[in-house]
């Protein structure tokens, strides 16, 4: 669907660009900016403006209908000014290429600072969503390629208990809606059957009476849910925003699908920089809640990976925020849907901000060495194995990598910090005195002698009054 002019027109004081439409729907999905972040100390502001430069002209030089931001707009829930400021030149900017442009909520953000001016917005084709109770209300595109119209579902980050109190009010009348529509369905293939051209229509999977049934649960799961006490996980109330998604998508008539949405999908690979959603894995969603749409455009994690034939994908944050991100590729997700809803996709690298390198050896070696000229000018964490740590490390490393953000002292023969089984040591240590001992090696690089042993062995005994096993 690319632009062939615009047209412009005034809602509410607002300029409003009406793209027209044809061959297919591009859309460029990016999320997890974090607007206002700064790493180990330093602050990305300045690439997070080249970030808004280089999405703004990918929509410009791709000719992209619809931006979708998936969440994490910004990297706190009262983000600084410059932040603020930055992403309000955003929306300015894309909505200037003539795209349309849907934001979500995510977790870091505040639904009610951030989506302040949604209605006002969306009426210019900017929709900044952060009411969950509005999560089944599209905005609609209706291009002139031959298809059905392609309605857009922002769903803002759901917090469980939270959610879920709205989903189930939005879902009050959703079995009696479903009850109609159902009976209508039936009635029209009575219809045609008497009419004897049941047979001729194509079966068309985005026809509402089909949309219907991959939406409907049975009363039986509708009444065990709503009397269930056990507190909603994520999982649950993802499902049923689906749900009410999908009957909202059937009651318009047939429709392509998108659905923007900010969480954890099960098997998905995560990286340091996220924040957890909750204790252990109960933050997981199942990928089957996402089932019949046509595009489903994830944030929250910051690594760019795709499920089902890139029908469900992240796009991945467009700059590193943790060195786990070291040898990821920063991209955004171009998308090119045809007039049946399915979907080809192009992952186009940012290559903007500055690269994250791990250097590691004795400290003469990473002052003067040519083997690590090239990473003077990236963001660094260093390993030094020098046997002692030196005096003033980090200043005299920064006097060549001024970007040097972290230090590591790990002496040859050690493990570097977080590559040992600390806990497990911890979990299966016996006695204080061989912890104590574990913990000498791991950071030493070398086990206690027997007279740092007695050392260790008398200390303990003073501690606990305990005598060496």
């Amino acid at each position: 669907m690319h632009h062939l002019d615009a047209e412009e027109s005034q809602i509410s004081g607002f300029p409003v660009t009406a793209p027209r439409y044809s061959a297919a729907v591009r859309i460029l999905h990016t999320s997890d900016w974090h607007l206002g972040r700064s790493f180990h100390g330093a602050s990305l502001m300045r690439e997070q403006e080249e970030v808004i430069g280089r999405v703004v002209e990918l929509a410009n030089s791709e000719r992209i209908d619809l931006v979708v931001i998936a969440g994490d707009l910004y990297d706190r829930a009262i983000p600084p000014t410059d932040a603020v400021q930055l992403f309000d030149e955003a929306l300015v900017r894309l909505h200037g290429t003539g795209a349309q442009v849907v934001a979500i909520v995510g977790n870091h953000d505040s639904p009610s600072r951030v989506a302040v001016a949604d209605r006002v917005l969306e009426q210019a084709g900017v929709v900044v969503r952060g009411d969950i109770s509005r999560c089944v209300e599209p905005l609609k595109l209706d291009p002139d390629d031959g298809g059905p119209s392609v309605s857009v579902f922002p769903v803002p980050y759901l917090e469980p208990l939270l959610a879920r109190q709205h989903l189930d009010q939005l879902g009050g009348d959703a079995e009696a809606a479903d009850a109609a529509q159902a009976e209508a369905a039936e009635t029209e293939a009575k219809a045609a059957e008497r009419a004897g051209t049941a047979g001729s229509r194509r079966a068309d999977r985005h026809h509402p009476a089909i949309a219907l049934l991959a939406g409907r649960q049975s009363p039986e799961a509708e009444t065990t849910r709503r009397a269930s006490p056990r507190r909603a996980s994520h999982h649950d109330v993802t499902e049923l925003a689906t749900t009410l998604i999908r009957r909202a998508a059937a009651a318009g008539g047939p429709t392509r699908t998108v659905v923007v949405a900010h969480t954890f999908v099960d098997g998905a690979t995560p990286s340091d920089s996220e924040r957890d959603l909750s204790i252990g894995n109960i933050d997981r969603v199942g990928l089957d809640v996402f089932g019949g749409f046509d595009y489903v455009a994830l944030g929250h994690l910051h690594r760019s990976q795709a499920f089902d034939d890139g029908r469900v994908a992240y796009s991945g944050s467009p700059l590193p925020y943790s060195f786990s991100e070291e040898n990821d590729t920063k991209s955004v997700r171009i998308i090119e849907m045809d007039a049946e809803g399915q979907c080809s996709t192009e992952v186009v690298p940012l290559d903007v901000g500055r690269p994250l390198r791990t250097l590691r050896g004795r400290l003469e070696s990473l002052l003067n060495s040519a083997e690590f000229a090239g990473a003077e000018g990236a963001r660094v964490r260093v390993r030094l194995t020098d046997s002692e740590l030196p005096l003033q490390a980090m200043a005299q490393i920064q006097r060549r990598f001024p970007h040097a953000a972290v230090l590591e002292h790990v002496p040859d023969g050690r493990r570097a910090p977080g590559g040992g089984d600390v806990a497990e040591a911890v979990e299966n240590s016996k006695h204080p005195l061989e912890l104590a001992l574990r913990f000498w090696e791991d950071q030493h690089g070398d086990k206690a002698s027997v007279a740092q042993r007695d050392v260790l062995a008398s200390a303990l005994q003073a501690a606990t009054g305990e005598n060496d096993a």
